[in-house]
């Protein structure tokens, strides 16, 4: 046998070879330098801008991400956790996962993992856990009627799901969640229109609503009630110059800042604002109803829960006149409306 032979055998064997390999690492996921590999790699990213200014804010809000991935039954195949601050604000942030074909639905909760304001009922078990044991209950302390209350204010949540098909096509994927936020902060200034001083200290603060309860896919589920009370409160003062008369006027106001969970169009949470000394109600408003009430300034075509969704922040002045409420008009959010139904008083 020839050399010319015996050179073209060792290359038909060496091709076999490579083919084998290149078999086996297909089906026992190996991978070899210079060759492709012939898993299924999946890159799950995220955003959060589900918000009122359509922009992407993760990178700057959430600070812990945890992602579950159940399988066709529902049934929690994976998990991954991530507090790392650092990787998560790095604006490249995704978690890598390798999956077999099939369909799956993901599931992330954000800023869960802090543990301080909110508790996932479920041990997260794979093999176990159903994506329908995915729940997740806001804390809150009991007083002495039994009432529930949420005192201090609540760390930011995060919510977001995403239905995932993975064909039986070798490669890598780059998929992107959205995240909606669950929280919102609500600040209450009560400015004395007649010059008096104004003390907070005179005031409870509270919104009443049953919504500490969430289901896997971000559904409010039926809860007790809850009263969110402020966490901060402060009196405060300023100079105005009035400009036509050269004079000098002074404005009081007492502020009070309250944390409360996702607030539902469809069931507007009670604010109330209380006089301490008597226990009587001076303010008593739907607090969503009064919000909305400037959606059409922001986003006129845009459904009342989207917008409530989206609108994390809520500022509301409300007047009083020798500490009692104008009820003709309030500010919300830098927009003063007039409302002339008295009778939510």
């Amino acid at each position: 046998m020839n050399r010319v032979h015996i050179f073209r055998r060792v290359l038909l064997a060496s091709a076999m070879v490579v083919a084998m390999l290149a078999a086996s690492s297909c089906k026992d996921g190996l991978i070899f330098d210079g060759e492709g590999d012939c898993g299924i790699y999946y890159r799950i990213r995220f955003k959060y801008d589900y918000n009122i200014k359509f922009a992407d804010a993760f990178a700057n809000e959430v600070n812990s991400v945890a992602l579950y991935i159940f399988d066709e039954s529902d049934t929690l195949v994976d998990n991954i956790t991530t507090i790392d601050k650092q990787s998560l604000s790095s604006g490249t942030f995704e978690i890598p996962l390798e999956l077999e074909p099939g369909e799956y639905t993901l599931l992330a909760w954000g800023g869960l993992m802090n543990e301080e304001s909110f508790d996932m009922l479920a041990d997260a078990t794979v093999g176990e856990t159903k994506l329908e044991d995915m729940q997740v209950m806001m804390r809150r302390e009991h007083n002495d009627s039994g009432e529930a209350t949420v005192s201090e204010d609540l760390l930011p949540l995060y919510h977001g799901t995403l239905a995932l098909e993975v064909a039986d096509i070798p490669g890598t994927y780059t998929e992107t969640m959205s995240l909606m936020k669950d929280t919102n902060a609500v600040r209450i200034l009560l400015h004395e229109m007649s010059g008096h001083d104004v003390d907070a200290d005179k005031f409870i603060f509270e919104i009443r609503d049953n919504n500490g309860l969430y289901d896997w896919d971000n559904r409010l589920l039926e809860d007790e009630d809850i009263i969110y009370s402020a966490w901060y409160q402060a009196t405060g003062s300023a100079e105005m110059d009035e400009s036509d008369t050269r004079t000098v006027t002074e404005v009081n106001v007492a502020l009070a800042e309250l944390a409360i969970g996702r607030i539902r169009a469809d069931n507007s949470p009670i604010l109330h604002i209380r006089s301490r000394e008597t226990g009587e109600d001076l303010v008593r408003l739907p607090f969503a109803e009064y919000a909305l009430l400037v959606k059409g300034y922001y986003r006129g075509g845009m459904g009342d829960q989207e917008y409530l969704d989206r609108q994390d922040e809520y500022t509301m002045t409300l007047f009083l006149n020798e500490g009692e409420w104008v009820s003709s008009q309030i500010i919300i959010n830098g927009w003063r409306v007039v409302y002339n139904d008295t009778s939510i008083n």
